[in-house]
């Protein structure tokens, strides 16, 4: 047990000191939104770029990872978008933006500082994996579906455009393309370079936890509690078993089994509380109340039940 404390307790830790610290006074939430910028445009990007281009191509592009957790996400948004359809009785606007909820998780700001805690030879390449699901594939399903909820007849064909145009400039996005050009093309960059992109990707797991925290300021529970349980239990616990399952499934199609520590990686991924952004894009949509709720409500029990499963794994 207090070997799990060790690696959750200084996640928990930051995310806590940003809360305090910003709930006191000494930092704003407008700080943290320039934190967090730091972080999304210099700080990650360089990680991403530092963990792809240190690597052979052939281990940065392992299909069977991309299926796994493409498929397990896949399941969760299907699972979670059919049940509130059906039991919530829930429209189809409102049952998307719930199951966005379920299914992307908050691979760079929460996943990637745990990963680098317990599999750090993997944690850069898992996380280069998670956002190529996540931010080409299940975010831009997504949102398309909440365009075409909302009654738009181009939402889909427009919706798509525009989130190919954002992707392409987006600062994550340039570092996961420089690092694959870098692997594929065998170069080394001069040390000066390379020490200056080391020290930005050194910066990105501490601020991005603090970050989390100081963004939780303000946030209350409320009577929105029972409305969003089902999404926290849908993301903390349907979508790593969902993606378990999958990952376990590969051998039965034809796919090559995962590396223990990538499946491992995988499922963590997985069980982290949902994406930062959930609030802003569900904000679009009039649901942010419900989406910060969440949020507040999944980073906390995701103390437990990442505790839980980090204990589970080391027992296996």
């Amino acid at each position: 047990m207090l070997d799990i404390l060790a690696i959750t307790g200084p996640i928990y830790i930051a995310i806590a000191l940003g809360f305090f610290t910003t709930r006191a006074g000494l930092f704003s939430k407008p700080d943290m939104r320039l934190f967090g910028k730091f972080v999304v445009n210099l700080a990650l990007p360089a990680m991403l770029f530092n963990a792809l281009a240190k690597r052979p191509i052939g281990e940065i592009l392992n299909t069977s990872y991309l299926v796994a957790y493409l498929a397990g996400s896949l399941v969760t948004m299907g699972l979670g978008y059919a049940a509130w359809r059906r039991f919530g009785r829930h429209n189809a606007l409102q049952s998307t933006c719930y199951a966005m909820g379920m299914s992307c998780s908050n691979s760079g700001f929460v996943g990637f500082p745990i990963l680098v805690l317990t599999l750090a030879p993997v944690a850069g390449v898992a996380l280069a994996l998670n956002m190529v699901v996540e931010n080409a594939l299940m975010i831009p399903m997504l949102l398309a579906m909440a365009e075409r909820a909302r009654g738009h007849a181009t939402g889909w064909r427009h919706m798509l455009t525009d989130t190919g145009r954002r992707l392409i400039t987006n600062p994550m996005v340039i570092g996961l393309l420089l690092g694959f050009a870098v692997s594929l093309s065998g170069l080394h960059l001069p040390t000066a370079l390379e020490r200056s992109v080391g020290l930005f990707a050194q910066a990105s797991s501490a601020l991005s936890l603090f970050v989390i925290g100081g963004t939780l300021t303000g946030l209350s529970l409320g009577s929105l509690l029972r409305r969003v349980a089902p999404i926290v239990a849908g993301k903390l616990l349907l979508h790593p078993l969902a993606v378990l399952v999958a990952a376990s499934a590969l051998p039965f199609i034809g796919l090559v089994p995962m590396d223990p520590q990538l499946k491992l990686a995988a499922v963590l991924s997985a069980a982290m509380p949902m994406m930062g952004i959930y609030t802003i894009l569900a904000q679009a949509y009039g649901e942010e109340d419900t989406a910060a709720t969440a949020l507040l409500a999944a980073t906390v029990a995701s103390f437990f039940t990442v505790s839980g499963l980090l204990m589970a794994l080391h027992t296996v």
